[in-house]
């Protein structure tokens, strides 16, 4: 009888956990579409509070954020390397966030240093991936959204097929609810979106597919990554600001990565100033 009463329980609760996380994206989800859609200095302001968010959590989660000269130092060279990129001078930006790594490198203590290196380096990736990414006026945009699409793809088909399908566990080691079920679900959910922006006239589908499927790859990768960071150092969420989502970490740590592949690879094929073309013109 005492297993019959706890499994709705359990059931109730994975609904309610369920409907706080769509109701938290359905609030973030339009920040970020008109964010993006906007350009300019909105998504700029965007992504360095993001990046800046991230910087931080990072430091909380692997003790470094006492130190209030790294968290300055980091802060303010996002904030003027995010400028430095607006105003057209990647050199420049690269100089300022090199100076402001010697910086955070200097400060913490040995246990800490790499760690806290390693925050400003991710938080540093995010900021300058996303707005090379957005530079091209509609490129940039379309790019953008493929980009958040397969992303948010990759986590609606993982959370369901993971929950639905279940089975072997994909690295119980350092997440313990991720099954191969659910990293096949999202790699097929991102296809979807792939196929779907062809069928629009929004790309090729050979390499919108491709594009879509190294895109699913490294989301879920940056998803294992942070887990296994706040495993390392023995949290279960970066923060608890967004319901049911955690920290910005939490929400944003498959879209750093993906966002990061996108960057590299659309400057490897079009130039720092055509990121987003490469990315969606064959």
């Amino acid at each position: 009888m005492s297993e019959e009463k706890a499994a709705p329980a359990h059931t109730a609760g994975d609904l309610r956990n369920l409907a706080t996380r769509a109701a938290a994206a359905l609030v973030l989800a339009p920040i970020a579409i008109t964010g993006a859609y906007a350009g300019g200095v909105w998504w700029t302001a965007l992504v360095t509070l993001g990046s800046v968010g991230l910087y931080i959590e990072w430091l909380m989660v692997v003790g470094a954020l006492g130190d209030r000269s790294i968290v300055v130092a980091g802060t303010i060279a996002l904030l003027g390397a995010a400028e430095l990129l607006v105003l057209g001078r990647p050199a420049a930006c690269v100089l300022l966030l090199a100076f402001a790594l010697v910086v955070v490198v200097s400060r913490p203590s040995r246990q800490r240093r790499w760690w806290a290196a390693g925050g400003f380096l991710y938080a540093a990736a995010a900021l300058v991936a996303s707005l090379l990414v957005r530079l091209d006026q509609i490129a940039g945009w379309v790019a953008l959204i493929l980009v958040l699409l397969v992303v948010w793809a990759t986590d609606i088909g993982g959370y369901f097929a993971g929950r639905g399908i279940g089975g072997p566990k994909l690295w119980p080691r350092v997440s313990p609810n991720k099954t191969w079920a659910g990293a096949i679900g999202g790699f097929v959910a991102s296809l979807v979106v792939a196929a779907g922006f062809a069928a629009f006239g929004l790309g090729r589908i050979a390499p919108m597919l491709v594009l879509a499927a190294l895109l699913s790859i490294a989301s879920q990768l940056g998803d294992l990554l942070e887990s296994a960071v706040k495993r390392r150092f023995g949290v279960k969420d970066s923060s608890h600001i967004i319901p049911g989502h955690g920290g910005l970490m939490d929400r944003l740590d498959g879209y750093v990565a993906a966002i990061v592949v996108a960057a590299i690879f659309g400057v490897l094929r079009g130039g720092v100033d055509g990121v987003g073309r490469a990315l969606m013109v064959w």
